[in-house]
């Protein structure tokens, strides 16, 4: 069942998701050579925590930290170690929150010192495809509109679309009805309508498609060894179209 936001929810799930925000960005701003995943955990739950706000990945069903944090061939959910970030990596970082009962939930892809001018096109790619993916929600648009946006982009660019894992719904539970798969067709699924709010995250890889579950049973990998970029925004579907919850209002 999806379940529509009044404005008042809208604006505690702009809170929960502002405070993904602002964690994210102190934790990119930190990613360099030599930074482990484990010390942008420890700073992104501190962060959180300052806020009054709990780290919502923790916990979930058993997932030991607040950040996911999954390098080069891994997608997402990867868990932080003492894994030292080195020039060339791909960092994906996604977070989430809960803040007085509403969640959060964000996520970048971030270049470790100079990477190449293919990665950088990976990663151009993929934000991009978000924002497309974004551009479609509008009232009377349906839900597979979002998905077809994503994968046209993702696949002009020369880039194959994760389809085992797929962006959500949000708002009192961190993932909520309807489903919102990266791919398919325009014109299916439900009409959209002002109060859902979505979590959009296009994973898009350099090769196949395909993607494995390793034997911590959480980082998720690509079946073939190659690059994969992640990033994700909580967005809500307004009378005025997409508003972006999670994007950082800097006062």
């Amino acid at each position: 069942m999806i379940i529509l936001k009044s404005e008042d929810e809208i604006e505690k799930l702009r809170r929960a998701n502002q405070i993904v925000a602002m964690a994210l960005s102190k934790i990119t701003d930190m990613v360099e050579i030599g930074i482990t995943t484990e010390e942008l955990d420890r700073v992104a739950e501190k962060m959180i925590t300052a806020e009054g706000a709990k780290p919502s990945f923790k916990g979930y069903r058993g997932f030991p930290n607040a950040l996911c944090a999954s390098i080069n061939e891994e997608v997402v959910h990867g868990i932080p170690s003492k894994r030292k970030l080195k020039k060339g990596d791909v960092v994906k970082l996604d977070l989430g929150t809960n803040y007085e009962g509403y969640f959060g939930d964000s996520a970048v892809s971030v270049p470790v010192g100079g990477v190449s001018e293919d990665v950088m096109h990976l990663l151009k790619a993929t934000r991009e495809a978000l924002y497309k993916g974004i551009e479609q929600m509008k009232e009377g648009n349906r839900l597979s509109d979002i998905s077809h946006a994503i994968q046209q982009h993702a696949e002009m660019n020369g880039f194959s679309v994760v389809t085992d894992f797929v962006g959500h719904g949000i708002g009192r539970s961190p993932h909520e009805d309807p489903q919102v798969p990266n791919y398919g067709p325009p014109g299916q699924g439900p009409k959209l309508k002002a109060g859902m709010v979505l979590a959009i995250e296009p994973m898009v890889n350099v090769g196949t498609h395909e993607v494995k579950v390793l034997s911590d049973d959480w980082t998720v990998v690509t079946l073939d060894g190659k690059l994969s970029a992640h990033f994700e925004h909580s967005v809500a579907v307004t009378k005025n179209g997409p508003d972006i919850l999670s994007e950082l209002v800097r006062n």
